[in-house]
């Protein structure tokens, strides 16, 4: 039976899309169509007479974007949990974009130099940075392209005095449906009226997904030609756990995503019960359960999951959307902060992942030919040393207020982690020289095994690192020479591949003959399916986004590790990914 849409009466049938579930949960309610849409920016030439005066209008509409930002920013504080810090560093951003930016100057140069209005002069400088920014070929900016996008629409708007108000009139279990979700939008939004979002584009790290778990609210984002298959106040709902949405649901079909609503719901109020349990096996084996984040923003929710610490700090968050290189006081209070939190449980913090292609001007890097296997990482640290030292400065003042762990990225040889351990043994001793409290002993110094040459090389690692992070998502995609962000050879990405869980398998033993702790970090450590096969490996440290612990745990609490340790050598005999999937989905159901 076809759905009958509350707005017109009539009969629409049921559609089935699907898309990328980024929030897990159930939403069933309405849609809500949010048509941002561009603004038209008129185009013509003025004379050298007004030229200033044009100036002078887009300040004024920079000066009016400011003003609205501030106005934003405290809307986001009233937001719940994490989400308002969360959507308050996007917010910041937006504003350091409009202090003596690039763009700012670009504009004003445009105006000068091209004789074109203020509108005119906006559009072609947000084309170009979104050109530049796109080339860079690089996850984390290809997201700021929507940001970049944003600003020039609200200073475009500012400039033609064209009024904007998103989500009148919006009604409780309305799901918000919309090409894409800006975060200027997100702090107009009451939570308490909207049960999920969907969106036509976006990824695992898009601002809708991380607000969207942020707020504990049901997501899918990627489905193509969304829009235009939906009216307002049509039935809608979004499976975020599956990655799909149901337009115009008929009874039955109703029905059930209701029942998979209850259930989910129960699922997670059991999983919040198990947040002070510790992860120890059937038979007493004691599991570490670690969390991955990118923010500080995180740690509430880090703390809620009942992670046992940090496994991976990213600290590229101290050098993103800024216009100067952070110094070592900043950095250190930043961090300090993270470390204060965790309240004595471990932080691992990771030096920079990053190169020219994410830092631009900001370290003078080059982008090279391919930016994923040039000069990026510990490559780009060693040859930046003085950022290096910095970095290396404040990690090393944070670790006196709580246990930290310095974890070096894409080390490739034995060689690479004796320089870096030479600087910091030359930052210990300028600090020791400042008379800079420091910890007795001092945190150790790991290796990030993200490369075959890494996974292959373990052994003579092991003998110069203190611990071992196995980076199954980078390790992957080397290993299969596949990039999952790229939508044609995405499906081929597959950690179950036996060539992955090989050179997994390796580095873990060499940790292990070496005494040195090693732990699984990535995508794999956070999915419950493969949890047996890592406890089988020999792995008692995992680390994961903080929205899969609570899973793990589960997991590892019905597990017995003599016989995980069974099924982990029988997969380690196969050859096919899809043996290897079945032999763990048949374990997996015993357990169930």
């Amino acid at each position: 039976m076809a759905a009958e849409t509350p707005d017109s009466g009539t009969v629409r049938p049921m559609d089935i899309l699907t898309g990328l579930g980024v929030a897990p949960g159930v939403a069933v309610g309405t849609v809500y169509l949010h048509e941002a849409g561009a603004v038209h920016a008129p185009e013509y030439r003025i004379p050298e007479g007004r030229v200033e005066s044009e100036q002078h209008r887009f300040a004024e509409a920079v000066h009016a974007a400011q003003r609205q930002l501030h106005t934003l920013r405290r809307r986001a504080e009233r937001l719940p949990g994490a989400a308002g810090e969360e959507l308050g560093y996007l917010l910041d951003a937006y504003h350091q974009m409009l202090s003596g930016s690039r763009l700012v100057r670009g504009v004003s140069n445009r105006i000068a130099e091209e004789r074109v209005n203020a509108e005119a002069a906006v559009k072609k400088e947000i084309g170009d940075l979104i050109a530049a920014f796109t080339a860079m070929d690089d996850r984390y900016l290809a997201g700021r392209v929507a940001d970049i996008r944003d600003i020039g629409q609200r200073l475009v708007r500012n400039l033609t005095k064209s009024p904007y108000k998103a989500f009148s009139g919006i009604g409780r279990d309305s799901v918000i449906v919309t090409h894409d979700l800006s975060p200027a939008d997100t702090a107009l939004l009451d939570p308490h009226t909207v049960s999920g979002f969907t969106t036509e584009v976006g990824g695992a790290d898009s601002h809708t997904a991380i607000m969207a778990r942020s707020l504990g609210l049901p997501a899918v984002v990627g489905v193509q030609d969304l829009t235009h298959r939906v009216r307002h106040g049509d039935a809608i709902v979004v499976d975020g756990t599956m990655g799909q949405v149901v337009l115009n649901p008929d009874a039955d079909t109703l029905a059930d995503y209701r029942k998979r609503r209850a259930d989910f719901l129960r699922q997670r109020r059991a999983l919040d019960r198990l947040r002070d349990v510790p992860a120890v096996t059937r038979d007493t084996i004691r599991v570490r359960l670690h969390a991955n984040i990118e923010l500080p923003s995180e740690l509430e929710a880090t703390m809620h999951a009942g992670a046992e610490g940090i496994g991976l700090l990213r600290s590229e968050f101290l050098f993103m959307n800024r216009a100067d290189m952070p110094g070592e006081d900043e950095q250190t209070a930043l961090l300090r902060q993270v470390v204060d939190a965790m309240d004595g449980r471990p932080v691992t913090v990771r030096t920079l992942d990053a190169g020219g292609d994410k830092l631009g001007s900001l370290v003078g890097g080059r982008i090279g030919p391919n930016p994923a296997l040039g000069l990026r990482a510990i490559r780009l640290s060693l040859a930046r040393v003085d950022l290096f030292e910095t970095q290396l400065a404040a990690i090393l003042r944070a670790s006196a207020y709580g246990p930290v762990r310095i974890l070096l990225p894409m080390i490739g040889t034995p060689d690479e982690l004796a320089q870096a351990r030479a600087v910091m043994d030359r930052v210990v001793r300028k600090l020791q020289s400042r008379r800079v409290p420091l910890p007795d002993p001092l945190p150790p110094l790991g290796v990030m095994i993200e490369v075959p040459g890494a996974a292959l090389a373990a052994d003579a690692l092991a003998h110069h690192a203190d611990f071992f992070a196995i980076g199954t998502n980078d390790l992957t995609q080397y290993t299969l020479a596949i990039d999952r962000t790229d939508d044609s050879v995405a499906h081929l990405y597959n950690p179950l591949h036996p060539a992955v869980l090989r050179l997994v398998q390796f580095a873990g033993e060499a940790a292990n003959r070496a005494g040195i702790p090693v732990s699984i970090c990535g995508e794999m450590a956070g999915d419950p399916r493969l949890t047996a096969l890592l406890l089988g490996l020999g792995f008692r440290e995992l680390s994961m986004s903080s929205t899969n612990i609570p899973r793990v745990k589960q997991r590892v609490c019905q597990i017995a590790m003599a016989e995980a340790a069974r099924r982990a050598m029988a997969v380690m005999t196969e050859w096919d990914p899809a043996r290897i999937g079945a032999l763990l989905d048949d374990f997996n159901a015993t357990l169930e």
